[in-house]
């Protein structure tokens, strides 16, 4: 382990900016909007300092932001933005193009509530609705994995040459305050090597992108994109035990906590996890065999791995920051798709919770947790708000 580092007191977004800035980035095209907007300034006081070298990009919109992000990386220069809610909405037929380009941007996004109606509060729906873009999705729960998350989703994007998001929470994590350590620039260096693509746009040699093809040759494209998708499982998880070797931090794609004899397994994602954890103490406390298994990897969605940890597992209680209408819980039902066919599959119970910001408590959790034991899974997604934990 080399320990190279400086510990900060830095908010998750200015996290977000050193690890960015550690990463090395060629060019940052980028918009402003909150909760987001103190990660783009604090790259440029990185880049004020003359500890950022990278070319800044202010375009009138979060659609050419990332319409620039694409077009720099096909030149085979690493790229980094960072974006939330509308914007990353606005964004979205740009998503599908960088994905299809295979262009290997990293972009932090800050969940935050959607219009309409308006207004600022933490809550999943922006990012997990581009999931079937083509990009690598992580979730994170504080400052520290976020700063070490980017630099891992820059390893694992520029090896399967996908485009990739960091994620986190508005306020909960991206305004709070924690002590970070900033890994050192000889560390980084060591762990992530210079994007050096085999393929990018030269003039000089007469390579284009953005062709016509044919029905064939886009089927073969697409495969190619899952099959790229299904790789970044591998790779993210090396990326993950190479960073711990370097920094003794290490996340997991699936995180289990005290899931040893669970009676039932807590399944969640950002922030909420850290509640979870207090929770499932307070309840192995109090003789419930409560476990927590934290999703930090949610494309691609590590399925295997579910379902060896869900194995021998009577019920499963999925707390979701987010609401597809018409579907309900989005984590839920990729749950409840996970574990399908699974012998003896355990009950799965979804709860709508903490959407738009709502506050979740650890005692909230363990009268959830104690509804699954009284009440057969419902196939919808249950509503729940603060008074259900009174």
């Amino acid at each position: 382990m080399i320990k190279e580092s400086k510990a900060m007191l830095l908010t998750g977004n200015h996290a977000v900016s050193y690890g960015a800035m550690l990463a090395r980035p060629n060019v940052l095209p980028i918009y402003p909007i909150t909760p987001q907007t103190p990660i783009a300034e604090k790259l440029t006081e990185l880049q004020l300092n003359g500890e950022l070298e990278a070319e800044t990009i202010t375009p009138e919109s979060e659609h050419s932001a990332m319409a620039a992000c694409i077009t720099a990386s096909l030149t085979g220069v690493r790229v980094f933005t960072a974006t939330a809610s509308q914007g990353l909405f606005l964004m979205h037929e740009m998503l599908h193009y960088a994905s299809g380009a295979r262009a290997p941007i990293v972009m932090a996004n800050v969940n935050r509530t959607i219009g309409s109606p308006w207004g600022f509060w933490p809550d999943q729906t922006d990012s997990l609705a581009q999931r079937d873009t083509g990009w690598i999705q992580y979730y994170s729960e504080s400052a520290q994995e976020s700063l070490d998350t980017v630099l891992q989703a820059y390893r694992t994007a520029e090896q399967v040459l996908l485009p990739a998001m960091v994620i986190h929470e508005a306020f909960y994590v991206s305004h709070s305050l924690e002590v970070v350590d900033v890994p050192s620039r000889t560390l980084v260096d060591s762990y992530l090597p210079p994007f050096d693509p085999e393929l990018y746009l030269d003039p000089s040699i007469n390579r284009s992108w953005g062709n016509v093809v044919n029905q064939e040759m886009f089927w073969r494209h697409r495969k190619a994109l899952g099959e790229a998708m299904d790789q970044a499982l591998d790779v993210a998880a090396k990326a993950d035990t190479e960073w711990k070797e370097l920094t003794g931090r290490g996340y997991e794609l699936l995180e289990a906590y005290r899931c040893e004899d669970a009676e039932v397994l807590i399944v969640t994602m950002g922030s909420m996890c850290g509640t979870a954890r207090e929770a499932v103490d307070m309840m192995r406390d109090q003789g419930t065999a409560a476990g927590l298994l934290k999703v930090r990897l949610f494309r691609p969605f590590p399925v295997d791995m579910l379902q060896n940890l869900l194995k021998g597992v009577p019920r499963v209680m999925v707390m979701d920051r987010n609401f597809s209408p018409g579907l309900g819980g989005i984590l839920h039902q990729e749950v409840k798709a996970a574990v399908c066919g699974m012998e003896k599959a355990p009950a799965v119970h979804g709860f709508l919770t903490g959407v738009g910001g709502l506050n979740v408590s650890p005692a909230l959790i363990a009268s959830l947790v104690k509804r699954t034991k009284l009440k057969q899974a419902d196939i919808n997604s249950i509503w729940v708000g603060e008074e259900d934990g009174e």
